[in-house]
């Protein structure tokens, strides 16, 4: 069964929920704990452009405050939301659903931010597709067993080979950062010949690694789009504060906006903002290719959830995506 490591969630987590610690707070607040990358970029629209402290205030939220806070990783951000330093973390749509099931819906999802491409690269001329991998081909992805591209992997096990057999390729996988795997992957003599990565190191290696070819996609194993980024915080956030809530799905739908319509803009929000090294040309020129989407509507997440049930990671079997997500979100529609 897959475990919680790499996740962030110590044995005791849960019981470190708790109110708000850190600061005195405005009448209305919302601590935010993102990850860094390009799948999270309309969050740095709503920073720079003080979206969510505008929508507050149309909604008569009056003084606001906002305060965005990096972290390496979802389950770090994760940890910090149950610790009560920060109130809504944006993340994969694993985190979200590890959380709703083992809080017994006490943490739901309240807007996505983008459903962006997640592509399996090899510079090995013999693996074509995942039928090819043996036991010493190895597979760099940001977290063995629990991450996005994990949960991929298995999925795809299971569909190829059968019940039972999801774990098939876990022994292939290797932990690894996408910076370093892309390093890896342009290392000749590295063991690691393969890489399960995003935006920007998807066209970063098919340009630069001698013999790069794609094997799969998420969208091919999925048979759909998937989230990449999702906003969820705790039921007893959202009671508190739904009006802030409605803030961010209003101004998340704003950010995506920004980005479908003026690329150049949102490049250089992200750029102000993150400590990512991407030229300001390439970072444009992948916002305007059309299988980066960034949209507020959940997109897969059932499928995702399903299959989490089916081999044990989660106890609890959503009827419909709408059961780890708040109300609010119901306008978005979604999968």
């Amino acid at each position: 069964m897959v475990t919680r490591r790499g996740l962030g969630l110590a044995a005791g987590s849960f019981a470190l929920a708790r109110p708000a610690v850190l600061g005195a707070q405005s009448p209305h607040s919302m601590r935010v704990g993102r990850i860094q990358g390009v799948n999270f970029l309309p969050t740095h629209v709503m920073q720079r452009r003080g979206l969510v402290e505008r929508h507050a205030a149309r909604l008569g939220l009056a003084g606001a405050r906002v305060e965005w806070v990096d972290f390496p990783g979802g389950g770090n951000a994760t940890d910090a939301m149950l610790a009560g330093s920060i109130d809504v973390v944006n993340a994969g749509p694993g985190n979200l659903l590890l959380l709703w099931d083992r809080t017994k819906g006490g943490v739901k999802g309240i807007v996505a931010n983008s459903s962006l491409p997640t592509v399996l690269i090899s510079r090995d001329e013999r693996l074509r597709s995942l039928r090819d991998y043996g036991e010493g081909d190895r597979i760099a992805l940001p977290t063995v067993l629990v991450s996005t591209q994990a949960i991929l992997l298995q999925m795809a096990a299971e569909a190829m080979f059968g019940a039972g057999e999801w774990r098939r390729f876990n022994a292939n996988t290797v932990q690894m950062g996408h910076a370093d795997g892309y390093i890896a992957m342009r290392n000749g003599l590295h063991e690691v010949r393969s890489h399960f990565t995003s935006p920007p190191y998807i066209d970063r290696e098919l340009r630069d690694v001698a013999g790069a070819h794609v094997v799969t996609t998420s969208s091919a194993i999925l048979g759909s789009g998937l989230s990449t980024a999702i906003c969820y915080a705790t039921t007893g956030y959202v009671g508190r504060e739904g009006g802030m809530v409605q803030a961010l799905i209003d101004a998340s739908a704003e950010a995506v906006g920004v980005i479908r319509d003026d690329p150049l803009g949102a490049a250089r929000d992200y750029l102000a903002l993150s400590r990512d090294r991407i030229e300001e040309g390439e970072l444009v020129g992948l916002l305007r290719q059309p299988d980066m989407v960034f949209e507020t509507r959940p997109v897969g997440t059932k499928v995702f959830a399903d299959f989490l049930v089916r081999v044990g990671v989660l106890r609890m079997r959503a009827v419909g995506w709408g059961d780890y997500f708040v109300e609010q979100a119901g306008g978005l529609g979604g999968s």
